[in-house]
């Protein structure tokens, strides 16, 4: 007599969230209903606190909106962006679980060569759950995958890795391009699905976009800030490329991994070049001096903790970007910020305190 199978619960299901801001109805999820729905959502809406988003039926979820993220936060409600999806970030406070995958709204199942739907959530659980390689590079990848392993020359002292912090995915179709190479570039489309992952060097920056991204909360959550981007502020689409460099500094000091490559996404809609222009052109200027500025970040001995790099951090930023435009004054002082808001709503456990 055939037995019942036994039901198997989806990795991680009560230890993650999925942060997906938004300022329109989330019929994206009905596409991600498979992979999605046994897990808790945290939705951020931005824009007009009064308009209705509309979330398809079955989902388990929480949603704030402006005027939740004001009554919650207070005066430290200033550090989060508004009119820009730099208010994710919000949902990374808010949770209260080890991972977050975050998600945008105009990112669908992309397909594996073979027509497969790919579990994006899957693969960022499999790379944050296997260590990262950031201190001596594998030639074969990652080494900790089915197929795969340390190739000849690899020290053995490395072979048992670094926990990894950040899983960093990425997309087919639109890629994500700046304004510039948008404007040159109007029809290409990425086509190119390459089955791989890999850790970023410790010392070495990228381009970080929080489309499809996952990451450990209790290891770098308090650094995974998405700064002051948006309504009010001379500067737009930075905000993960901001979170990126400060969070790899940060990981590169405490000897944490950060892994880019698999899984994709299929991202639908591409932004408008000439809106995205009006906000990236200081970034884009900005950028030659912030890039060598994080090249060049050192932290104490004693910074020994996320926050303590982030606030010694934050000093720096002052320090040595406040010269290029005020902003970077206001942005130091939003780190700050958004540390003490943090620590508000995630006091120490008293095991840890």
């Amino acid at each position: 007599m055939a037995h019942p199978a036994t039901p198997i619960s989806p990795p991680l299901k009560d230890e993650l969230d999925i942060v997906i801001p938004t300022i329109r109805n989330l019929d994206f999820l009905e596409m991600w209903r498979p992979f999605f729905q046994p897990y808790h959502l945290i939705i951020v809406q931005d824009g007009d606190p009064t308009k209705t988003i509309r979330v398809p039926d079955g989902f388990d979820y929480e949603l704030y909106n402006r005027n939740d993220i004001n009554r919650i936060l207070g005066p430290k409600a200033s550090c989060i962006s508004f009119k820009d999806s730099a208010c994710r970030c919000f949902g990374f406070l808010v949770s209260k679980k080890k991972y977050i995958f975050t998600i945008d709204d105009d990112c669908f199942v992309a397909k594996d060569p073979s027509g497969k739907d790919i579990n994006a959530l899957a693969q960022h659980i499999n790379n944050l759950l296997t260590p990262s390689t950031p201190f001596f590079f594998n030639t074969l990848y990652d080494p900790y995958r089915e197929g795969a392993d340390f190739v000849r020359g690899y020290p053995f002292s490395f072979r048992q890795g670094a926990s990894t912090a950040i899983s960093h995915g990425l997309w087919l179709n639109i890629p994500d391009y700046d304004a510039p190479t948008q404007l040159v570039k109007p029809l290409e489309r990425n086509t190119r699905y390459v089955d791989a992952v890999m850790t970023i060097p410790k010392g070495t920056l990228f381009p970080m976009c929080g489309m499809n991204l996952g990451f450990d909360r209790e290891l770098i959550g308090p650094a995974m800030y998405f700064g002051l981007m948006g309504d009010g502020q001379p500067i737009g689409r930075y905000d993960d490329m901001w979170a990126g460099w400060c969070t790899k500094v940060i990981c590169d000091h405490l000897s944490l991994g950060v892994k880019t490559g698999l899984p994709y996404i299929w991202h639908s809609k591409a932004s408008n070049p000439f809106v995205n222009l009006k906000k990236e052109y200081k970034g884009i200027y900005w950028q030659e001096e912030i890039i060598p500025f994080f090249q060049s970040v050192s932290f104490p001995g004693e910074c020994t903790t996320v926050q303590e790099c982030y606030i010694e951090l934050s000093n720096q930023v002052k320090e040595k970007l406040g010269h290029i435009d005020p902003y970077f004054e206001k942005l130091g002082d939003a780190m700050v910020t958004w540390i003490e808001a943090w620590d508000e709503l995630n006091p120490p456990s008293k095991a840890t305190a």
